[in-house]
This record gives C-alpha cells, structure tokens and sequence, in this order.
C-alpha cells in the first residue's frame, strides 16, 4: 500500500460531502470507475483511505474503449495499480468502437451497468468534478440546451442497473492534480486530452483559461454551483408539471389548453414538454414547444407542421390532441 498521511484536509471534505449528501452507504459494494487519469486515480485512493470509516467492498472497472494505440497498455496500468493496491478490477472492451464522444459515453455507461450486475454492486462510481460540469454547462448551453441539460452531471442518479454517483463534483481538476502530486500517485496521461477534434477538450482546452484569466478566476466552482441550482429547479419544475398534467389531462389523453392558459409561462412549456416527450417517446425540441405554445392561444382546429415521423397536434376547442402518425396505406 502506498505510504502516504491517511488523513488530510482533502479526506475530511469528501468524508463530510458523503455524510451530508448520503451518496455511498455505509457497508455497500462499490463499482469504482477508474481510466487511469488523475480524477479518476483520486477518486480511487480516496475512497480505498476512507473505506475503514465506511466499511465498503471497492471493486474498479475500467473501460477500454479501443480508440488509442495505447489502448491496451493503458488497461495493463490500471490491472497493475489496483493489483498494487490490492483491489479487485474488472474491465470491459469496446468491440465495435465508434470515434464520437456522444456514442463512447452511451456504450460507457452501458458497459458500467453490465459490470455493475455481473459484480453485484447496487452503486457506481465516478471521477466526475467541478471542471466537468463547468464544461458541460458550456457545452449544452452552446448547443441551446434546456433546463435539464443546464443541470446535468447530478451528483447521484438512479438508473434501471442501480445508482450512479458522482461525490467529486465540488472539486476542481486543480484539487484532484494537487492531491495527486501529493500523494506521489501514478497517473496514465490520455493523449486524446490533448486532442481539440472533440468539444470538450476544446472548452477545457481553449474556453475555461480564457475565462478563468480574463473574468473569474473561480469560473468552473461558479458554473458547476450555478449547474447544481438548475438541476434543483429542474427537479422541482418537473415534479409540479408531473402533478399539473395529471390533474389536466383527460381520459382520452388530451391536454386542457383552457387550464393551461392560466397558467405561469414556465409552467406552460414544462407541461407541453413533458406531455410531448411522453407521447413521442424523445425529448422535444424548443422549436417544437414553442410550436404548441401557439396552439394554447389559437382558433379552434389550428395544427401544428408534423413532427418528426408525421406526428401532430391539433386545437380542439378546449383540448390540445396528439395525433399520432397516420397509418401507411396497405
């Protein structure tokens, strides 16, 4: 085991996190995601430091996803850090790997579910900090995201495999880089970081210095905190939508645009966004909402363009209806 000080300041602000937050159960078996890179190394040495406080069973899993000619190597390092540290590791290769961050994510996720179950462990964990969310508030709020993509990177979620938590999310990258020179800890430095082809190296890359050196030296703490606001209004926005459509949709599915008119603005778009996505079984577009705000205030039998697969909805005096797409001919 590595001979370092088994307690810090570091240990005691993340020991405070889980009691306050109630993220990682004591006694729960732990999935441990672990690439080799230093917040993901950090998460790991700090949790194995705590585990006599928790009484946690600790498995990694690290996720080769095939893109790098490194690719094995890093893997090997990862066998042989947990191997010296005396930690079972599990690992799952990606065999039809695809070079966009958006389906490296998804198969990510999906492959720490598998392990999740194959392993037994109800809660998977990961390295994520405050300069991820940072980064990822930028990057949805470029792409136009709502609310929900605002907030995203919560620091627990429920899943169909059990629960996925993130405890490092009030960190910076600083905090983990400065724990892990501390602690002498090997680290495996990912030559796609270095990569701006991919969005988010670009903001890490590019964006976040520039703001932090010309606006706020603070900016990714600021953004993560403002990040950790939108997912709680979310949170509660959708909760009240929830309890609103079931009081104003009737039997034959239809929304009461009469009701709905009286109501906040806010409260209007979350209500058609949800009803919308419940029926077509994707999340809206803005252009969509706005395109069924219109029909709150319209004549009687004004319709919307179609969606996407021919899918509409139409006024129909108090009643906003969807109708699904029409049947192909035989």
């Amino acid at each position: 085991m590595l001979d370092r000080p088994p307690w810090s300041d570091r240990h005691a602000h993340l020991h405070q996190t889980l009691r306050s937050r109630h993220l990682l159960p004591a006694g729960t078996r732990l999935l441990v995601a672990v690439s080799g890179g230093q917040d993901s190394v950090c998460l790991l040495r700090l949790l194995l430091d705590l585990q006599r406080l928790w009484n946690w069973s600790v498995v990694v899993a690290h996720c080769n996803h095939g893109w790098r000619s490194d690719a094995i190597a890093n893997e090997q390092f990862v066998v042989e850090l947990t191997r010296a540290w005396q930690v079972p590791c599990v690992v799952s290769q990606w065999d039809n790997p695809e070079t966009t961050e958006a389906a490296a994510r998804r198969w990510r996720y999906a492959a720490l579910g598998s392990l999740a179950r194959a392993e037994n462990c109800p809660i998977v964990v990961t390295g994520h900090t405050a300069s991820d969310r940072a980064e990822t508030l930028l990057h949805h709020l470029i792409r136009g995201s709502g609310r929900e993509g605002l907030g995203s990177l919560t620091w627990q979620r429920e899943t169909d495999w059990g629960q996925l938590v993130r405890p490092l999310l009030d960190w910076t990258r600083d905090w983990t880089a400065e724990f892990c020179r501390e602690g002498n800890l090997p680290l495996w430095l990912d030559s796609t970081n270095d990569d701006c082809h991919y969005t988010r190296n670009r903001l890490r890359a590019e964006v976040i210095p520039l703001l932090r050196s010309r606006f706020n030296p603070q900016v990714e703490r600021h953004l993560a905190q403002t990040a950790d606001l939108l997912q709680e209004e979310a949170a509660w926005l959708a909760s009240l939508s929830a309890s609103w459509l079931a009081a104003h949709v009737d039997q034959a599915d239809r929304l009461d645009r009469q009701a709905l008119r009286a109501e906040h603005l806010a409260l209007q778009r979350r209500a058609i966004r949800q009803w919308l996505g419940e029926r077509s079984g994707r999340s809206p577009t803005y252009s969509q909402v706005m395109a069924v705000m219109a029909l709150v205030d319209a004549p009687n039998r004004s319709q919307t363009e179609s969606f996407a697969g021919g899918a509409q909805v139409v006024a129909n005096d108090r009643w906003l209806e969807w109708l699904p797409p029409a049947a192909p001919n035989p």
